[in-house]
Protein backbone atom coordinates (compact mmCIF):
# COMPACT_ATOMS: atom_id res chain seq x y z
CA UNK A 1 0.00 0.00 0.00
CA UNK A 2 2.94 2.24 0.58
CA UNK A 3 4.43 2.22 -2.90
CA UNK A 4 0.89 2.80 -4.28
CA UNK A 5 0.76 6.37 -2.48
CA UNK A 6 4.44 6.93 -2.81
CA UNK A 7 3.36 7.39 -6.65
CA UNK A 8 -0.17 9.34 -5.49
CA UNK A 9 1.93 11.73 -3.72
CA UNK A 10 4.92 11.70 -6.39
CA UNK A 11 2.53 12.96 -8.58
CA UNK A 12 0.36 15.61 -6.57
CA UNK A 13 3.77 16.98 -6.02
CA UNK A 14 4.35 16.85 -9.65
CA UNK A 15 1.14 18.60 -10.43
CA UNK A 16 1.65 21.29 -8.19
CA UNK A 17 5.47 22.19 -9.41
CA UNK A 18 3.72 22.44 -12.54
CA UNK A 19 2.18 25.24 -11.87
CA UNK A 20 5.49 27.23 -11.24
CA UNK A 21 7.63 26.17 -14.22
CA UNK A 22 7.12 26.80 -18.17
CA UNK A 23 5.98 24.04 -19.83
CA UNK A 24 3.51 20.78 -18.63
CA UNK A 25 5.99 18.12 -18.75
CA UNK A 26 6.15 18.17 -14.79
CA UNK A 27 1.93 17.57 -14.93
CA UNK A 28 2.45 14.97 -17.74
CA UNK A 29 4.98 12.98 -15.24
CA UNK A 30 2.50 13.44 -12.01
CA UNK A 31 -0.62 12.16 -14.05
CA UNK A 32 2.09 9.21 -15.01
CA UNK A 33 2.43 8.42 -10.96
CA UNK A 34 -0.91 8.61 -10.81
CA UNK A 35 -1.91 6.13 -13.20
CA UNK A 36 1.64 4.07 -12.14
CA UNK A 37 -0.28 4.09 -8.59
CA UNK A 38 -3.34 3.09 -9.84
CA UNK A 39 -1.54 0.20 -11.67
CA UNK A 40 -0.29 -1.19 -8.33
CA UNK A 41 -3.17 -0.87 -6.59
CA UNK A 42 -4.74 -3.74 -9.72
CA UNK A 43 -1.74 -5.92 -9.40
CA UNK A 44 -1.62 -5.89 -5.61
CA UNK A 45 -4.46 -5.41 -4.09
CA UNK A 46 -6.86 -6.82 -6.66
CA UNK A 47 -9.80 -5.22 -8.40
CA UNK A 48 -11.71 -3.39 -5.33
CA UNK A 49 -8.37 -1.24 -4.47
CA UNK A 50 -7.56 -0.76 -8.22
CA UNK A 51 -11.19 0.72 -8.62
CA UNK A 52 -10.92 2.37 -5.36
CA UNK A 53 -7.28 3.94 -6.44
CA UNK A 54 -9.35 4.68 -10.08
CA UNK A 55 -11.37 7.31 -8.39
CA UNK A 56 -8.85 8.59 -5.96
CA UNK A 57 -6.91 9.45 -9.60
CA UNK A 58 -9.97 10.65 -11.15
CA UNK A 59 -10.70 13.40 -8.14
CA UNK A 60 -6.84 14.07 -7.84
CA UNK A 61 -6.70 15.00 -11.48
CA UNK A 62 -10.19 16.87 -11.21
CA UNK A 63 -9.15 18.64 -8.36
CA UNK A 64 -6.29 19.75 -9.96
CA UNK A 65 -7.61 21.07 -13.18
CA UNK A 66 -10.38 23.16 -10.97
CA UNK A 67 -7.21 24.64 -9.09
CA UNK A 68 -5.07 25.50 -12.39
CA UNK A 69 -7.94 26.59 -14.41
CA UNK A 70 -10.76 28.44 -12.21
CA UNK A 71 -8.89 29.31 -8.85
CA UNK A 72 -5.59 29.89 -9.64
CA UNK A 73 -5.58 32.53 -12.08
CA UNK A 74 -8.00 34.56 -9.54
CA UNK A 75 -5.97 34.04 -6.73
CA UNK A 76 -4.00 36.64 -4.75
CA UNK A 77 -0.56 34.78 -5.88
CA UNK A 78 -1.72 35.03 -9.99
CA UNK A 79 -2.07 38.55 -9.26
CA UNK A 80 1.50 39.11 -8.17
CA UNK A 81 2.66 37.51 -11.46
CA UNK A 82 0.07 39.28 -13.56
CA UNK A 83 1.39 42.58 -16.21
CA UNK A 84 -0.81 45.17 -14.67
CA UNK A 85 0.06 47.61 -17.46
CA UNK A 86 1.47 48.07 -20.74
CA UNK A 87 3.19 50.68 -22.86
CA UNK A 88 0.31 51.12 -25.31
CA UNK A 89 3.50 51.83 -27.71
CA UNK A 90 3.12 50.34 -31.41
CA UNK A 91 5.78 48.49 -33.70
CA UNK A 92 5.64 50.66 -36.50
CA UNK A 93 3.98 53.85 -36.89
CA UNK A 94 0.63 54.11 -38.86
CA UNK A 95 0.90 54.89 -42.58
CA UNK A 96 -1.84 57.42 -43.46
CA UNK A 97 -2.65 56.25 -47.31
CA UNK A 98 -2.80 59.97 -48.72
CA UNK A 99 0.06 61.42 -47.48
CA UNK A 100 2.32 58.09 -49.08
CA UNK A 101 0.39 57.06 -52.24
CA UNK A 102 1.61 58.59 -55.14
CA UNK A 103 5.20 59.48 -53.22
CA UNK A 104 8.60 58.20 -54.66
CA UNK A 105 10.87 56.52 -52.54
CA UNK A 106 14.03 54.77 -52.70
CA UNK A 107 15.12 50.99 -52.37
CA UNK A 108 17.46 50.66 -49.07
CA UNK A 109 17.62 47.05 -49.79
CA UNK A 110 16.70 44.94 -52.84
CA UNK A 111 13.27 44.33 -52.93
CA UNK A 112 13.13 41.14 -54.09
CA UNK A 113 10.12 40.89 -53.83
CA UNK A 114 9.78 42.26 -50.41
CA UNK A 115 12.27 45.00 -48.90
CA UNK A 116 12.90 48.09 -47.25
CA UNK A 117 12.64 51.35 -48.82
CA UNK A 118 12.97 55.44 -47.24
CA UNK A 119 10.76 58.15 -47.65
CA UNK A 120 12.08 60.96 -46.35
CA UNK A 121 13.60 60.17 -43.10
CA UNK A 122 11.41 57.03 -42.38
CA UNK A 123 11.84 53.45 -43.46
CA UNK A 124 8.83 51.25 -44.14
CA UNK A 125 8.83 47.54 -45.47
CA UNK A 126 7.68 47.40 -49.10
CA UNK A 127 6.71 44.62 -51.75
CA UNK A 128 7.75 45.46 -55.48
CA UNK A 129 5.09 44.65 -57.51
CA UNK A 130 7.32 44.12 -60.72
CA UNK A 131 9.13 40.94 -58.46
CA UNK A 132 12.79 42.28 -58.68
CA UNK A 133 13.61 46.28 -58.04
CA UNK A 134 18.11 46.86 -57.25
CA UNK A 135 19.09 49.01 -53.95
CA UNK A 136 19.16 52.32 -54.76
CA UNK A 137 16.42 52.40 -57.48
CA UNK A 138 13.70 54.60 -57.35
CA UNK A 139 10.13 54.04 -56.52
CA UNK A 140 6.74 54.90 -56.80
CA UNK A 141 4.69 53.92 -54.33
CA UNK A 142 1.15 52.79 -55.62
CA UNK A 143 -0.70 51.49 -52.75
CA UNK A 144 -0.49 49.69 -49.59
CA UNK A 145 -1.64 46.88 -47.58
CA UNK A 146 -1.92 45.99 -44.24
CA UNK A 147 1.50 46.31 -43.12
CA UNK A 148 3.86 47.40 -46.04
CA UNK A 149 3.72 49.99 -49.02
CA UNK A 150 3.41 48.25 -52.72
CA UNK A 151 5.56 49.91 -55.30
CA UNK A 152 6.89 49.57 -58.78
CA UNK A 153 10.18 51.32 -60.12
CA UNK A 154 9.71 54.26 -61.49
CA UNK A 155 10.73 53.78 -64.60
CA UNK A 156 8.09 51.11 -65.06
CA UNK A 157 4.91 53.00 -64.05
CA UNK A 158 2.75 53.41 -66.09
CA UNK A 159 0.03 56.26 -67.14
CA UNK A 160 -3.13 54.24 -68.04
Amino acid sequence: MSLVLLFFAVGILLVGVDVFVPGSLLGVLGGMAWVAGVAVAFSRFGVNAGAYASGVALVLGGVALYLELEWLPKSRLARKFSWKSWSGGQSQPAIAARTVVGQRAVAITPLAPTGVVALGDRRYEAFARSGHVAAGAAVDIIDLDNFRLIVVQSSTISTT
